[in-house]
């Protein structure tokens, strides 16, 4: 009924851009539902308008019974909960895309600035690397990406649920093999018989299970990310407790007397003199810093 060729293979390319999790979802998207609509309901469902026949002769009656049974065939729902959900997918999959572009245009300025060797800018190349995409073409789905997945896990999680209460409300999960209708312009209480009830019970718990399964899936991935993204942001407070400005606990007391706190600031003061004259090492510094003359330096004699 459909052409799924372009959905697969803009679904395919999700894949590449999902977590492990994201990928079997993926996979029940593709084999248990998108391949078994394709290839056995279409088939069952094909005479269901056909082979609806209810014991009376008055005209429209029949009709009227079988859009009272079914309010829409059970294929195109599925078609239509196939897209809706996939759908989140696809607008992360545009974000995904629109950020490879960005971070694209910013590894070809890098390179500009490298190639020009200004050290200038490539001192401040390195605080501006790519953050989402790798040198190999993945993406590490974190910060802006991993609110963006997030986002279209509640999305799918949704929209799924909303489905299955739907299909629920709309004609249950099972077909009777008779149908009692009692609507105008039926003259009374008509019978109505379906075709293959029990075949196409065996396809609606089948479609059924998959819409659980993916919906599971769609849960524990979403509370895999959670207690990932968790985990990161303690690790990056344990990285931060220590810094440069506030030494650690045990080091505190190191600098006991006024005195070595005063060698040390004077020590630091000679290295930074040391570096700004480009001489290498603590001594060039100081001795520079007293006043000693480039002459003086291996001709000085020593008194015992």
């Amino acid at each position: 009924m459909g052409d799924w060729d372009v959905l697969g293979r803009l679904l395919d390319k999700v894949q590449s851009h999902s977590t492990v999790i994201g990928k079997v979802w993926l996979t029940v998207l593709f084999v248990f539902r998108i391949l078994v609509l394709r290839t056995s309901a279409e088939k069952v469902w094909g005479d269901e308008k056909s082979d609806f026949i209810c014991n009376t002769q008055q005209p429209g009656c029949e009709n009227v019974c079988y859009d009272l049974a079914f309010p829409i065939s059970h294929v195109r729902f599925w078609f239509l909960q196939i897209i809706a959900v996939a759908t989140p997918k696809l607008l992360y999959l545009a974000h995904v895309l629109h950020v490879i572009h960005i971070e694209k245009k910013e590894r070809e300025r890098m390179k500009k600035q490298a190639e020009l060797n200004d050290h200038a800018s490539l001192f401040l190349s390195v605080y501006k690397v790519p953050k989402y995409t790798k040198s190999t073409g993945k993406i590490s789905i974190r910060g802006r990406l991993l609110r963006s997945y997030v986002l279209h896990l509640v999305a799918k999680i949704i929209l799924e649920v909303l489905f299955i209460v739907g299909q629920y409300f709309l004609y249950g999960f099972t077909l009777e093999t008779r149908y009692v209708c009692a609507r105008h312009p039926c003259p009374h209480k008509v019978d109505c018989f379906l075709s293959r009830p029990t075949e196409k019970s065996v396809i609606i718990w089948f479609m059924l299970v998959s819409a659980l399964v993916s919906l599971a899936l769609s849960i524990v991935e979403l509370f895999y990310l959670c207690v990932k993204a968790a985990k990161e942001c303690m690790a990056r407070r344990q990285d931060y407790t220590v810094t440069p400005v506030t030494p650690p606990p045990s080091g505190r007391n190191a600098f006991k007397s006024r005195s070595e706190v005063i060698q040390n600031s004077t020590t630091l003061e000679l290295e930074l003199q040391g570096r700004k004259l480009g001489v290498n090492g603590v001594t060039g510094g100081v001795s520079e810093a007293k006043g000693v003359s480039p002459e003086n330096k291996n001709t000085g004699e020593v008194h015992i």
